[in-house]
C-alpha cells in the first residue's frame, strides 16, 4: 500500500528542492484544503463546489491572501515566498497577470515547503488565515 502522506525527506533535503517543487505540492495542499472546507460548509453539488473553489484558488485570490497575511509571516517564511515568487516559471494561466501569478507561486511555495518539512501546526495556522 502507498502512504500518500509519507513525508520522509529531512529538512535539509526539503530546503534543496526547487521552489517550483514546493509550489507544485503547495498547490495540491491548498486545493484539497479549500475543497474540504467547501464540502464541510456547504450542501452544494460538485459543479457549484468547483465554481466556488475557483474564487479561492485562482492566482489573483492567492496573491490577495498573501498580501493580507504577509505581516504575520516569519522572516524565514517571507524568504520562502520570495524564492517562490522569483523563480522563473514560463507558464502564465489565463485570467491572471504576471505579478499575481508570481505572488500566487510564492504563496503555494510556502504551503508546499511547510507541508514537506512537516510544519503542520504552522501550515494549519496559515491556511486558517486564508479564510478570514
Amino acid at each position: 500500500m502507498i502512504d500518500f502522506f509519507d513525508r520522509n525527506k529531512d529538512i535539509e533535503d526539503v530546503k534543496m528542492l526547487s521552489p517550483l517543487v514546493w509550489a507544485y505540492v503547495g498547490d495540491g495542499v491548498y486545493e484539497l484544503f479549500i475543497r474540504t472546507y467547501l464540502v464541510n460548509t456547504s450542501n452544494a453539488k460538485p459543479h457549484k463546489l468547483h465554481i466556488e473553489s475557483i474564487k479561492y484558488v485562482r492566482a489573483g485570490a492567492q496573491s490577495a491572501i498573501l498580501e493580507k497575511i504577509k505581516d504575520k509571516l516569519t522572516g524565514e517564511e517571507l524568504d520562502i515566498v520570495r524564492r517562490g515568487r522569483n523563480t522563473d516559471n514560463h507558464h502564465l494561466p489565463k485570467n491572471s497577470n504576471i505579478a499575481e501569478y508570481s505572488y500566487s507561486t510564492g504563496f503555494e511555495a510556502l504551503l508546499g515547503y511547510l507541508y514537506l518539512s512537516k510544519q503542520d501546526e504552522r501550515l494549519e495556522e496559515i491556511l486558517k488565515m486564508c479564510l478570514h
